[in-house]
């Protein structure tokens, strides 16, 4: 059954399943598309956080249940030991409200924050940990036969050493088919700069605009108000030169708004490459405050951590 009203449950709503019975508080709502709104739940049997998506058309989140399911797949042919890869997709219900039966899947949370909060509280330098594990995430899509589509900060939450979780499979679409979904700036398409056939650099192309607009966002917003025949990857390539914030990542950045890796696992290995190359030579002799010492040596821990966990295979 396909349903088309808006959805806006307050917190403290227990959701039910109709058929298999699981009982869900809401906490608060973590993002809201064309297809469906998802929200951060409690189990209520379990206390344990899951972000809960309901689904307005029943075709589309069936779609991103397949999805779900092939990831599901995947992380426990490459890691059948671990528990934790199995987690992509825990329930599948519907949920009936003023009469109406809403479908509604459940799938794993990483306690974190969007993308952007998360380098605005920590520091540009953390999207090296970050883009490593989304770069990581995508790569397990593309190898499964997807295209995430509607890459986004607001679709990425990070949690505190860099992991990454992607929060809204609305948009994946199988390789070789038209992308379902996609936000104007992070489109290929805006740029003039390639289709919108979903294969691998779609999404290279959405996480190298995602990247210049965190990291220099006034030039991206300067080029995104040309005409729409004025605008090109040529823009993007020229703030890529141009902003200091971005030299850490230009090659790769270059190579992505021109769909010049071979595939993701290239894309992992430059990105990889390129942040370790990067990294900044501890001082020898500092002459700062020791506490100030201290709080930079308890950050530069974190970081070098997070790096570490983003750069295992």
């Amino acid at each position: 059954m396909t349903t088309s009203f808006k959805l806006n449950l307050p917190q403290g709503t227990l959701i039910t399943g109709r058929w298999r019975g699981g009982r869900y508080l809401i906490q608060r709502l973590l993002g809201q598309g064309a297809n469906g709104v998802v929200y951060l739940v409690k189990q209520v049997d379990s206390a344990r956080l899951y972000a809960l998506k309901m689904g307005f058309d029943t075709v589309d989140i069936q779609s991103e249940i397949n999805v779900l399911k092939a990831l599901q797949r995947q992380g426990r042919r490459h890691h059948p030991v671990r528990r934790d890869n199995s987690g992509y997709l825990v329930e599948v219900d519907d949920y009936s409200f003023q009469g109406k039966e809403i479908p509604f899947y459940v799938m794993r949370y990483i306690k974190g924050e969007p993308l952007r909060a998360f380098l605005a509280r920590r520091g540009s330098r953390w999207m090296d940990a970050a883009g490593m594990n989304l770069l990581r995430q995508l790569r397990r899509l593309h190898e499964s036969g997807w295209v995430f589509g509607d890459l986004k900060p607001e679709n990425v939450l990070v949690g505190t050493y860099g992991e990454v979780e992607l929060i809204d499979y609305g948009g994946v679409s199988s390789i070789g088919r038209s992308v379902k979904q996609f936000t104007e700036w992070y489109d290929r398409g805006f740029w003039n700069a390639g289709g919108r056939t979903a294969e691998p650099s779609y999404d290279w192309f959405s996480f190298a605009v995602v990247c210049i607009h965190l990291l220099a966002e006034q030039p991206l917003k300067h080029a995104a108000t040309q005409l729409p025949q004025m605008r090109s990857s040529g823009d993007l390539l020229d703030i890529v030169y141009k902003a200091p914030s971005l030299a850490p990542y230009r090659e790769w950045l270059q190579k992505a708004i021109q769909g010049e890796f071979r595939d993701t696992a290239e894309a992992c290995l430059l990105w990889k490459e390129l942040v370790t190359a990067s990294r900044p030579e501890p001082v020898k002799k500092p002459t700062t405050p020791r506490w100030i010492i201290s709080a930079f040596a308890i950050s530069v821990t974190l970081l070098v951590y997070a790096l570490y966990m983003a750069f295992r295979f």
